[in-house]
């Protein structure tokens, strides 16, 4: 059975509708939110909406967190000084733009969620706010996953799109035998389980370098994962950020890709065809 994992939608309608589209056409039923749901985007409510209709089991994002718990919820870091008060301007206006309806929904999402063996959050099984990088030490990556007590884990947060194995193999330790009668230290060969991060990427605010929304496919039965990016109306989105008063640079971060962006605040970049 096959199933798709969508995170960081970042009330970015057109991308999400076009990556519903993407998923319906692939003839998939079971879907699965990694939270993100608002931040950034200009349609905070109809992103809500749309996963609330489609009844699409979602865990809590920090954005998610952060609307409700306010800004001393998250300990996310910001590239400087300019872009966290764009961050926080961001959290203000989406606050005031949500309805009680929807912040209450968001309110009530859980940390993660899980399905046998599979584990689906949207940072790490830790916080909605800690960073799993491809390159993230393997031991400590390692750890996240069995600690949790998943053979795969499924995370966004990152907005990069990977599929990450944790292969077979060992280590050597040295321990303490009968420590408390002071005994000796001897090596110990601890052997690693197989465990897999599967990071489904960003639908409504990509970072890896393209405008393409992205989304993972899981199927089961072939214990196969596909990454899949789809194209959909980016200018839409660009509009409608500059038109509902948020700083244009979300805009052209959006336009182009990217992660960070430290151009100068105004419109005459954005959205150029």
């Amino acid at each position: 059975m096959a199933h798709a994992v969508i995170s960081c939608l970042h009330a970015n309608h057109a991308a999400l509708e076009a990556v519903l589209a993407d998923i319906d056409q692939q003839g998939i039923d079971t879907i699965t939110c990694l939270g993100d749901l608002v931040g950034y985007g200009p349609q905070p409510n109809e992103v809500v909406e749309l996963i609330r209709q489609r009844a699409i089991p979602t865990c809590q994002g920090c954005w998610d967190e952060d609307i409700i718990e306010g800004l001393n919820a998250c300990d996310c870091s910001y590239p400087s000084q300019l872009a966290e008060r764009r961050g926080h301007l961001a959290h203000q206006w989406t606050a005031d733009q949500l309805s009680e309806e929807n912040k209450d929904f968001l309110a009530n999402l859980p940390m993660s969620l899980r399905r046998d063996r599979l584990l689906f959050v949207h940072g790490s099984p830790n916080s909605q706010h800690e960073y799993l990088l491809p390159d993230m030490d393997a031991f400590a990556a390692l750890e996240r996953v069995e600690t949790a007590g998943a053979d795969t884990l499924f995370c966004g947060h990152t907005h990069h799109p990977y599929v990450r194995e944790l292969r077979d193999g060992s280590i050597r330790v040295r321990v303490q035998e009968g420590v408390a009668s002071g005994g000796p230290s001897v090596e110990r060969e601890i052997n690693l389980p197989v465990r897999r991060i599967i990071n489904a990427g960003s639908v409504g605010e990509p970072r890896h370098g393209g405008t393409s929304a992205t989304y993972v496919i899981h199927d089961e039965a072939a214990d196969s994962v596909e990454i899949r990016e789809v194209p959909y109306d980016v200018e839409r989105t660009c509009r409608a950020i500059v038109e509902s008063g948020l700083p244009p640079i979300f805009a052209w971060r959006l336009r182009h890709g990217f992660e960070y962006a430290e151009r100068a605040d105004d419109a005459s970049h954005v959205c150029e065809r």
